[in-house]
């Protein structure tokens, strides 16, 4: 690596860094590691990167691995074409599985991501022991933004009353001043997920900052208008109308006609059918900066997503379909039933009022 006056360097085109952004790798890094994963001495902490990834983050993290005591596994796997199921034969998945199947903890930093492919399912399913996280091809800035800055317990306390609140309803309802007026009827059977910060036990791990609910099955119906919509160039809004918990139009100038070349090249239904919803409460994502897993987490916004769901979160058989995409509304109306717990991305409900202003002034 050489050093410079301005910028560090290794002969790598995902690994060219500014003096600030290794300092805010680093902090990621040893948060990430210590703080929420908790990593013992002796941990096999696998992660895998393909040719997109940041390879100065990555580093990073196997840094903040060794320095613990934690033995990181980096695996190098090819940049698949497609996310997910999609993207298998991209990958050499009978030794990924067997390693990843044998790892303590997993972080997913692959620019096309395994989320829902057999391999995450395998994984998933018969490594008991696994903690698993994605965060993909977040930038650094993004990264530390979403993971850093917050006490993890305050935001517990926040997500916990979300989901015992949701529980108890019958329904959600998602309006915004952006034309969004959907809703969908709960189902117990289904997943009710939160993610804190707090990656110390087994679990499916994502980014911090939501509650997320898979809707009962079709039951969602009205209109999604995205202020971020994956796989476009978000330069104009793109709408969806959801009848049924499916997508039967949509429109919305020129990013709607490539998001429908998009969706329609799969030649999968399930592709239009909703997956979850997250709503989103990270204390330090306050705008929207179009990287998905940072926006997905916005506070006072919602995040959609469409196609492939785990049997884990919809059992017993999940929804199988052959990839999986998300959107986002921002400054949103959240009703449980009649009762309004946001109000345009402020948290108004009285017993969340507290619990939101205690971990927005930490």
């Amino acid at each position: 690596m050489i050093k410079g006056s301005k910028y560090w360097f290794s002969f790598s085109q995902t690994n060219f860094m500014t003096k600030e952004q290794q300092v805010l790798a680093l902090d990621f890094s040893k948060t990430l590691i210590e703080e929420m994963f908790q990593v013992k001495k002796g941990e096999t902490v696998a992660i895998t990167v393909d040719l997109g990834s940041k390879r100065y983050i990555v580093e990073a993290l196997a840094k903040a691995t060794q320095d613990i005591g934690g033995l990181p596994l980096l695996m190098w796997i090819p940049k698949a074409k497609k996310d997910s199921q999609a993207g298998m034969k991209d990958w050499p998945s009978e030794a990924l599985t067997a390693a990843l199947c044998k790892a303590d903890v997993w972080i997913e930093a692959n620019s096309v991501v395994l989320l829902y492919s057999d391999i995450w399912e395998t994984a998933m399913r018969d490594n008991k022991n696994l903690r698993y996280l994605i965060i993909a091809d977040s930038s650094i800035g993004s990264l530390h933004r979403v993971f850093t800055g917050f006490d993890v317990q305050s935001l517990k306390l926040l997500l916990s009353k979300v989901i015992e609140m949701v529980k108890v309803s019958k329904t959600v309802r998602i309006t915004s001043e952006n034309g969004t007026d959907v809703s969908y009827d709960i189902d117990l059977n289904y997943a009710f997920d939160f993610d804190d910060g707090d990656f110390s036990i087994p679990k499916f791990g994502t980014a911090p900052g939501f509650v997320n609910i898979v809707p009962k099955l079709n039951s969602m119906n009205g209109i999604i208008v995205f202020d971020h919509l994956q796989h476009t160039n978000n330069t104009s809004k793109v709408k969806f109308v959801v009848k049924n918990s499916n997508i039967v139009d949509i429109s919305g100038g020129e990013d709607a006609n490539k998001f429908k070349t998009y969706i329609s090249s799969f030649e999968d239904e399930n592709m239009y059918k909703i997956s979850h919803n997250m709503l989103g409460f990270n204390p330090k994502v306050r705008e929207l900066t179009h990287e998905l897993v940072e926006d997905e987490r916005i506070w006072g916004g919602v995040d959609f997503g469409f196609g492939y769901t785990s049997p884990m979160d919809m059992p017993p058989l999940g929804q199988i379909a052959k990839s999986h995409f998300d959107g986002i509304v921002s400054n949103t109306s959240i009703y449980f039933d009649a009762i309004k717990i946001t109000d345009n991305g402020h948290v108004c409900h009285k017993d969340l009022r507290p619990l939101a202003d205690k971990l927005l002034n930490n």
